[in-house]
């Protein structure tokens, strides 16, 4: 599935992997070496992320469910902790560096 912005246009990941199980959210990156340019993981539901155990820093959007931006975290390094996010439902993980800026809170997301 694609992700893009939808009062832009941007897209976000070509490709997005989905985390629905527990133990699919609770490994998320850990132990990758690295997330390719146009990939991007999805992790529902997750209020909250961590790091741990991650060789690459990430950015990370934090959705609610309508999917409107939260929280944006760029260039999140490896062992670091987010905020628990109570609004959040979802949260979108990207390889480190690629938003730039290009996502605002309340702007939306759509998966297709």
């Amino acid at each position: 599935m694609k992700c893009s912005v939808k009062r832009t246009g941007v897209v976000l990941a070509e490709q997005v992997e989905e985390a629905k199980t527990f133990w699919a959210r609770l490994k998320g990156l850990m132990f990758r070496v690295s997330l390719a340019k146009g990939k991007a993981l999805l992790l529902d539901p997750c209020p909250q992320i961590h790091t741990c155990f991650m060789r690459f820093n990430i950015d990370v959007i934090f959705l609610d469910k309508q999917n409107h931006v939260v929280a944006v975290l760029e260039n999140l390094k490896p062992w670091r902790m987010s905020k628990f996010y109570c609004n959040s439902r979802r949260t979108l993980e990207l390889p480190g560096g690629c938003l730039q800026g290009c996502v605002q809170m309340g702007d939306e997301l759509i998966f297709n």
